[in-house]
């Protein structure tokens, strides 16, 4: 994933009126900053993911303020907050996997048994799950873009919600490569990396690691451990950071329901 990659989704960029509600113009405010954010790597993520709790902070007084005009506009972005949450809570359940699936790498390294089979299994289970939750945003940006014209600020709230929740899960992924073009990675180079390129993720530094110790047995199993322990810690900040605005989600949700019920 190139660097200088920003949040791309599929929603139509909202014109304010110039008098708009403080309220209004302070969630535009942190959805264009989320908008102009990069997702190239896990630091990336997990500040994408504190602005998105700042934003549903903002979220919700707005939704308090359209509670007071009308409720029309919530019930068309209901089922996608449920949906948001399903998604969440998935992302969340891949990154506990995939962090159990590092601890025990890593314990196994400490015992000597060096698991690396069972370590490359979890990664492929995650995957799949991975590729499932992706295929269901998909499904939700069709929605989007086939009600352009119904789209409101919530809406583009939930868009850009879905950019950040897809970026992270594709980081768990990683990108499919063949085996030889990621353990040549692992290789000493004299090439210099100019701004803008492709940049390793802790993931993938993670395979490289294991591939290149796999196929070349000269290779320390040392090597590994290093790189273990960076996608630990990067595992733990996504996981603090998507739990902290899951909670957001459930309180969005809540607010949205209790409009509907006034």
């Amino acid at each position: 994933m190139a660097a200088s990659n920003k949040i791309a989704y599929h929603a139509r960029s909202i014109s304010l009126p110039t008098e708009s509600h403080p309220i209004s113009l302070a969630v535009e405010e942190q959805l264009c900053r989320l908008r102009s954010s990069e997702f190239a790597s896990s630091s990336s993520i997990c500040h994408n993911l504190a602005g998105l709790k700042d934003l549903y902070e903002c979220v919700e007084d707005f939704i308090q303020l359209e509670s007071t005009q009308t409720a029309k506009s919530v019930e068309g972005i209901l089922d996608g907050s449920l949906l948001l949450l399903d998604i969440c809570g998935t992302a969340k359940d891949v990154l506990s996997q995939m962090k159990q699936c590092v601890q025990d790498l890593q314990s196994s390294i400490r015992r000597r048994t060096n698991e690396f089979d069972a370590y490359m299994t979890s990664r492929k289970k995650v995957s799949k799950v991975i590729r499932k939750c992706l295929a269901d945003l998909k499904k939700m940006n069709s929605k989007h873009n086939d009600h352009v014209g119904e789209i409101s600020l919530l809406r583009e709230v939930e868009a850009t919600t879905l950019a950040i929740f897809e970026s992270l899960l594709s980081f768990v992924s990683g990108p499919k490569q063949s085996s030889w073009s990621m353990v040549s990675k692992l290789m000493p180079t004299k090439r210099v990396a100019h701004k803008g390129e492709e940049e390793t993720s802790e993931v993938m530094k993670v395979e490289i690691a294991l591939k290149a110790l796999i196929s070349h047995k000269s290779i320390q199993v040392n090597n590994v451990q290093k790189p273990l322990e960076a996608l630990e810690m990067s595992l733990q900040d996504l996981e603090d950071g998507l739990e902290s605005v899951f909670r957001c989600l459930i309180k969005n949700r809540v607010s949205l329901l209790n409009i509907l019920n006034q």
